[in-house]
């Protein structure tokens, strides 16, 4: 007489499978609508630097990385050294620009003393818009949707310290084809090591009904 063939389980059939769809549903998320949107980003930074200079902006824009801009600090309230990889550490200045403003950052320059004193009275500053340090950790971050603050990164160094470095566009990450990348493969994986267990499983059922 022939045996039945051990049946698929059901419910972990099912939740195996919507797993593996909400993963392929996140890799094209990442594919066809994150890396569109976030190449078209780039592009438009990509032009910025040839735009017409501006005044600093009040306000986070992100549209505005990389454009030519200019600002008056009143006065500089804080000025703090900040980690700048091979170019040792950044002049980082908090500047007062009126009762009416914010504020602003001015990053001044760069030193490779960690233990500089920079004497700046302020004044006006010109040169590109970039991010100011964030101390917000990868994890703060994702709860934090605060924009991140901008900062003048001044043309001109001040006494005792070297140029900042030119504006690069390969500064802001592009990883959403990697993103899209990686939820293939856990669907894949997932697949692959599900289909593994039932083949498995099938196998140690039907030992058992020969028995």
């Amino acid at each position: 007489m022939t045996r039945p063939s051990p049946r698929i389980p059901v419910i972990p059939t099912i939740l195996v499978t919507l797993a593996i769809a909400a993963m392929i549903g996140l890799g094209l998320w990442q594919l066809l609508d994150r890396l569109p949107k976030k190449e078209a980003f780039l592009a438009q930074l990509a032009a910025n630097p040839a735009k017409p200079p501006m005044a600093f902006p009040r306000l986070p824009d992100e549209t505005l990385l990389f454009r030519r801009a200019s600002g008056l600090c009143l006065q500089p309230t804080a000025i703090t050294l900040a980690g700048a990889g091979k170019s040792g550490f950044r002049a980082i200045a908090q500047c007062r620009t009126g009762a009416e403003g914010p504020g602003m950052i001015v990053q001044l320059g760069t030193t490779r003393d960690p233990m500089a004193k920079i004497a700046w009275a302020g004044g006006k500053v010109s040169g590109f818009i970039s991010h100011a340090p964030d101390g917000r950790s990868l994890i703060g971050s994702l709860f934090d949707h605060t924009p991140q603050r901008l900062m003048l990164v001044a043309d001109t160094p001040q006494a005792g310290l070297s140029p900042n470095g030119r504006p690069d566009i390969a500064s802001v990450p592009n990883n959403h084809l990697a993103y899209a990348g990686q939820w293939f493969f856990f669907a894949a994986i997932a697949a692959i090591i599900y289909v593994l267990a039932i083949a498995k499983r099938r196998n140690l059922v039907s030992k058992a009904s020969s028995r």
